[in-house]
């Protein structure tokens, strides 16, 4: 079956126990992602861990993940951290020469709460001026702060034609609709929606795909929405599995990315559970919880008529 839509996932980092980077793991995961239908990888992100990494591992993580996806799919990875507007440039010069297709940035790090949306194109401007035509992506990124834009600010950013991705957390239906309108004259840009009570409505709109958390517990499921979220013949299972999706989001961000990786390895995937972010614990309740909907899950799955894929 053709793709209709896209999946690009926001890749975990798996650490072992002393909490190095367990580079085994993340080339099983990068596999993992790819074999699951993944037709994008977006390392070195939040979900990456990416501000509790160093700048060396932010470019050894993003250089290994290019090596490992091998060309099967493109990969996105940040660029933009603290600094000055020459430093983060430099930064994702030295991302991009990992052989990434795209650097993102990170909206809310090019311009404080404070500063209005001239502010931040100003300094896109500037960032591109002084990275030598590299294609970028965007993130609304709730980390230091969540900073969504407007449709008429991203159309501006758009008609620059350096930009291929957009990650938006805005959670509006509305804005993200009159963003795909906007900016639909430009063929190389790409707008993905993370977050998945709007799957399907947003495909439907003219999302290219999603870019989701939910592609750490369940890639297999977001690849076939993305592929049959206009197909008529399936539309029980398609709501099936678009209530699936809002049903399991409070579990899914809950205490996240162990959530995730306790999922995973619940599953039978070899990855540790430890991470560097702080984000609490992972209590029994929020186990059993998960437990379930490895359960919900592999009935899903059994509905819609999908393989599990396997480390």
């Amino acid at each position: 079956m053709p793709v209709k839509g896209k999946f690009v996932p926001v890749m975990l980092t798996p650490f072992d126990k002393t909490g190095k980077i367990d580079y085994d793991a993340l080339a099983k995961l990068t596999a993992y992602y790819i074999d699951a239908g993944a037709t994008g990888l977006f390392a070195n992100c939040l979900s990456s861990e990416m501000f509790e990494l160093l700048p060396d591992e932010r470019s050894a993580v993003t250089s290994f993940v290019v090596k490992e996806a091998a060309g099967a799919v493109p990969v996105f990875s940040t660029g933009t951290f603290d600094g000055s507007l020459q430093q983060q440039a430099d930064f994702s010069k030295r991302i991009y020469d990992t052989g990434v297709d795209a650097v993102v940035a990170i909206t809310s790090i090019l311009a404080s709460e404070h500063e209005a949306d001239d502010t931040l194109i100003d300094r896109v401007e500037e960032l591109f001026s002084l990275t030598d035509g590299i294609p970028f992506g965007f993130y609304e990124c709730p980390v230091p702060y969540k900073r969504v834009l407007s449709s008429a600010s991203l159309q501006r950013i758009v008609r620059t034609g350096r930009v291929v991705y957009y990650k938006d957390t805005s959670l509006d239906i509305d804005a993200v609709t009159e963003k795909v309108k906007l900016t639909a004259h430009n063929s190389s840009f790409e707008l993905y929606d993370a977050y998945m009570v709007n799957a399907v409505a947003s495909l439907t709109a003219g999302c290219a795909g999603l870019s989701c958390i939910q592609g750490n517990f369940v890639p297999e499921l977001i690849s076939w929405v993305v592929n049959n979220f206009d197909n008529s013949s399936k539309i029980d299972q398609v709501n099936a599995a678009q209530k699936f999706l809002v049903d399991s989001m409070d579990v899914m961000h809950d205490v996240y990315p162990i959530a995730a990786k306790y999922f995973l390895q619940s599953r039978g995937y070899e990855i540790d559970m430890n991470t560097r972010r702080s984000v609490g614990e992972l209590s029994g309740s929020a186990m059993a919880k998960l437990d379930q909907l490895s359960q919900d899950y592999d009935q899903l799955l059994e509905l819609l008529g999908i393989k599990m894929i396997k480390v």
